[in-house]
Parts: C-alpha cells; structure tokens; sequence
C-alpha cells in the first residue's frame, strides 16, 4: 500500500525534540543543547521540546506512557511541522500499547530518528505514513566541531524538498564510529577518528529492481518480531529491506539467524534487495567482511536466491556520516550501474 508523504519542512519550521527511549537530555544536557543549536542554525527551523524529552533518564525508563503520550500529542499539534529523536536507547517497545495509529495516519509529519527509534518507525509504518531513518539530535546534530557534510546535504534533499531525492551517492570523505565519552564536555571540541572510505559494496553485477524501503537496526528489529508492529509477508513483499547493526556489535552470526527467520517468515523470499549498514561500534574494519559474507551466504547458498542484489557497507546507521532513508518510498538498485535511487520525493509541498 503506497504510504501518504508528510509535508516539506521549511525555515521556520517547528520541530519536537522527543525522548522516546533513553532520557539522553536530562543525562547529558550540554550535548543535546549543542545538537539543537547546530540543527536550528544550520536549517533554520526552530526546536520545542515534548513535554517530558528533558525529563531525567530514570523517570522516563518508569513512564512508557508519558513517552507515548509525547509522540501522540506532537503528532496531533498542527503547530508541530516535524518530530526528531533525541537520542536512541533500548525500551521504546513499551510504548507500543499507547500509541494511537489512527491518530498517526491522520496528522502525517515528517519523523525521524534511528537505532531504537526503528521501533516508532515500525508503528509509522503500520499507521500508512513515510517516516525517516536518520540522525537525532544527540548524535548526528551534535557532531564534535560542527556536523558533517554528507549528512546535512542529505537531510536538506529529503526532508527540505519535494523534489524527487534521486541518486544517492557514497560518501566520499571519511567516516567514524569512535566513542568519545559525552560525559566530558572538552570532548565536544575534539575531531573523532576519521577512517579512510572504501565505498559501498554491490555484491551483483547486472539487474535493476525497485522496491518500497523498509527496515532499521537489526536488533530492534528482532525484538518486534511476533508482535502486530513487525510487517507481515504480504506487507513486505517486494521491498528493499535495509538491515544496520548498533554499537552493541552483534556478531555476523546474528545477522544469520535473523535473516533465517526472514525466510521460516516468508518473508525473504518476497524481498526485492537488501541494504546493509556498516557495522556499528568498535567493529575492526579488517572484519567488516565478514558481516557481508554472512548475509550473502545466507541469502544465496541457504536460500537459493542469486539474482537478489545486496548492498553493503552502506552510509546508514550507527556510523557517520549517514544519509537519511525514507521508509515507504520506493528505491532503485541499478546493480550493472552500481547506483542506488530514489526516483521520487519524500514529502509533499502541501
């Protein structure tokens, strides 16, 4: 079913920082101030708080409802233009039983955020509207000595305009996964480590298909199966699924497992492609590999299923930069070519 597109953000824009897992802002205060401030002088837009995303982290952890009520109430006010998470964490699952999908589909708005934020996603998925995986305010916005690039340049082409987002290219430049404590403030100032890039991997070499864009953090993935928020097979068929690991670094067995229960679902078999993320947290770049043999081993010799393109080592996820991707729009995996498109807009200019 095609998915209704929420409207374009423009400067002045209002947008509702929400903590729907973790309470990051009420831990790290300082570091959410400096993402909201980057984000708002950067676009233009202005940033409001939900009534409880300040809160500290141990009452937001005992009031699953609150957070819930937070997203319900943003998504109604008509003076909210957007909603981005603050940050991820490990619980959003438990706000699952308040929220209202009909209230969702009938006040469509541009959400983004991403790790245990794939949870919200699922439920904007379930609801019929476009949502975004891509940065939040504590990482992504509140990149150390300034955001990176690649990242903003894709947040402005997909949510900024109702143009069609077209080709989106590897990031060129460098990336990083290093961890520097944001519990030390003079951190802030300092440069991660930043990896050489060695581009994405296309493992076809010929065939050009389109799929509508589903998927997030694999682990949270995993916890939704078997609940009415993971997409049944008729759903999902004919989707690009795009799959990323956190900074837990879930060994490539994982992914295994998980990508076997896609297929005892039937769901695999009914997919158009696969996206992979590279690998989040510490993971030795030397071993990056290792996560794409598995899933194409998994894919070709367990199942059979050769002419599926997979795409790897991809700017998405626990990595940055990342480029942000809208679920439930339709993408173009040009194998022969080695270019991924999506040959529509995201959001609407009504």
């Amino acid at each position: 079913m095609k998915k209704i597109k929420p409207k374009i953000l423009r400067p002045g824009s209002r947008i509702a920082a929400i903590s729907l897992s973790w309470g990051g802002p009420g831990t790290v205060p300082y570091r959410y101030q400096i993402g909201k401030q980057q984000f708002e002088e950067e676009f233009d837009v202005m940033v409001v708080e939900t009534a409880h995303a300040l809160r500290d982290a141990d009452w937001l952890a005992k009031n699953p409802e609150a957070r819930a009520d937070d997203l319900m109430q943003a998504f109604a006010d008509e003076t909210i233009d957007g909603i981005i998470s603050t940050i991820g964490g490990e619980d959003s699952i438990r706000t699952l039983p308040y929220i209202d999908l009909d209230l969702i589909r009938k006040n469509p708005k541009v959400f983004m955020g991403f790790s245990d934020t794939t949870i919200s996603h699922a439920a904007c998925f379930k609801a019929g509207i476009v949502s975004f995986y891509g940065p939040s305010f504590m990482a992504g916005f509140a990149e150390n000595c300034g955001m990176f690039p690649y990242m903003v340049d894709s947040v402005r082409r997909t949510l900024f305009s109702a143009e069609p987002i077209g080709v989106i290219e590897p990031n060129q430049a460098e990336w990083t996964v290093e961890y520097l404590p944001w519990e030390s403030p003079e951190n802030q100032s300092t440069r991660r480590k930043l990896n050489p890039c060695t581009g994405w991997r296309f493992h076809q070499e010929k065939g050009v298909v389109e799929g509508q864009l589903f998927g997030g953090c694999v682990e949270v993935l995993d916890w939704l199966r078997g609940t009415d928020y993971f997409p049944a097979a008729k759903d999902l068929y004919g989707t690009v699924l795009f799959l990323e690991t956190s900074e837990e670094m879930p060994p490539p067995s994982f992914l295994t497992r998980f990508v076997r229960c896609l297929a005892a679902m039937d769901i695999l078999e009914g997919l158009s492609g696969i996206l992979l993320g590279r690998p989040g947290g510490g993971v030795n770049p030397d071993i990056f590999c290792e996560y794409d043999d598995a899933l194409c081993k998994t894919v070709r010799e367990e199942y059979g299923l050769n002419d599926m393109p997979i795409v790897t080592n991809m700017d998405f996820g626990h990595t940055d930069p990342m480029f942000v991707l809208p679920i439930g729009t339709k993408v173009r995996i040009d194998s022969a070519k080695q270019e991924i498109a999506i040959d529509e807009a995201a959001v609407t200019k009504n």
